[in-house]
């Protein structure tokens, strides 16, 4: 719960989490994952307009920060799958609201 006591520690804390999904792809691509485990095309298939260079880009941010797992299989040729870990499917909840929130603003903004 935020208070106007510890307005600099909840900064700090927000300005954690914004770092870890800022942009306009990464909570896209936590999304996509949080439906199952998927290979580099088919996530680059179900976001739209997002290049390969940049997803290759948000994969690694989100991997870094502990977020998705990316593994690979020793197949010929060999096989990349990322999965969402434990600590990406605590971001449910945030998900969750975006939805919502993004549902009564699109209504407010555009009217449908």
């Amino acid at each position: 719960m935020l208070t106007t006591d510890d307005c600099p520690k909840n900064i700090l804390a927000i300005k954690d989490a914004l770092e870890a999904v800022e942009g306009r792809w990464k909570l896209l691509i936590i999304l996509s994952l949080s439906m199952g485990n998927k290979r580099f095309t088919e996530i680059a298939k179900e976001i739209h307009a997002i290049t390969d260079k940049t997803l290759s880009k948000e994969l690694k941010h989100l991997e870094t920060n502990k977020l998705i797992k990316r593994e690979v299989y020793e197949t010929f040729p060999p096989r990349v799958e990322y999965s969402i870990t434990k600590h990406g499917k605590s971001l449910q909840s945030l998900l969750d609201e975006l939805y919502k929130w993004g549902k009564k603003h699109r209504k407010e903004v555009i009217g449908n």
